[in-house]
């Protein structure tokens, strides 16, 4: 195996197994991205929201025999299975927790069957099963918010819309598709242009500030820290605030970092987003 191949198992994800005739159909009523044209051994990344429109829960969808794979967060595992079986009704649906573990590779592509993350191409693969690891989740997670990805530790349930997590940058909603639960605001928030906040990293220097901690523009409120490591932040942060820059936390100078993949998205003006 190449040295610049990093292997981690997710112990913060699990898998949902999906199957039966109506797996499509169920799937598509309710998730932002769309599911009809997935094929087999595609992946997409999606989410399930609030009638409000609001985020509950991520996931990556993967087409596999006669259903699919849902790729989510465990801690959330027990009450998004039951939600899914609310909504289930009379649909020809199965619905069951999978003892497969969920993996990543990033660097140069592992060897086996690893799909390419559809949010975005440098931040590696995810594979279903049983992998011999060359890092830890902790590697993972560093890499991830090191591209500026905001995870589920930022987004939380319920209180957050989907576009300010940048799910529409990243792959995560498909505005061509028929309705699912809570369109109705996403479709809204991305016709009228204006996105008032987003979730950016924050360089600064030394420990990641606390979550929850204010991001201030003077002694205005700008933001507030979602999480962090060492040297770096995931902030949710008001746009027209936050683009003038001179930024603080606890005190503490920040700068925001506009990833390459959100500079191609948005530009140089950030109010624009």
């Amino acid at each position: 195996m190449s040295d610049s191949v990093s292997i981690a198992h997710l112990s913060s994800r699990a898998v949902i197994a999906v199957d039966g005739p109506d797996w499509r159909s169920f799937l598509q009523g309710l998730l932002t991205h769309d599911v009809e044209t997935l094929a087999e051994g595609e992946i997409r990344f999606a989410a399930l929201l609030t009638p409000q429109g609001r985020l509950l829960y991520d996931l990556f969808v993967v087409a596999q025999g006669e259903g699919a794979l849902l790729d989510v967060a465990a801690e959330h595992l027990d009450t998004l299975t039951q939600k899914l079986k609310m909504y289930r009704l009379r649909a020809k649906v199965d619905l069951c927790v999978s003892d497969l573990g969920v993996w990543v590779g990033w660097g140069d592509k592992p060897q086996g069957v690893w799909l390419a993350d559809p949010r975005l191409s440098t931040i590696g693969w995810r594979a279903y099963g049983d992998f011999a690891a060359t890092t830890d989740e902790t590697a993972y997670e560093a890499h991830r918010l090191a591209l500026g990805i905001p995870g589920p530790a930022d987004w939380g349930s319920e209180k957050t819309y989907p576009i300010e997590a940048n799910f529409d940058l990243l792959n995560g909603i498909d505005f061509k598709k028929g309705c699912y639960v809570g369109q109705e605001t996403t479709s809204r928030m991305k016709r009228r242009g204006v996105i008032k906040s987003r979730m950016l990293p924050l360089l600064l220097e030394g420990a990641a500030p606390a979550p929850g901690a204010e991001v201030l523009a003077g002694e205005l409120r700008a933001g507030e820290v979602l999480s962090g490591v060492e040297g770096r932040a995931m902030a949710l942060l008001r746009l027209d605030r936050s683009a003038a820059g001179g930024l603080t936390v606890d005190g503490r100078a920040v700068r925001v970092e506009r990833p390459e993949w959100f500079f191609k998205a948005v530009g140089e003006d950030l109010t624009a987003a």
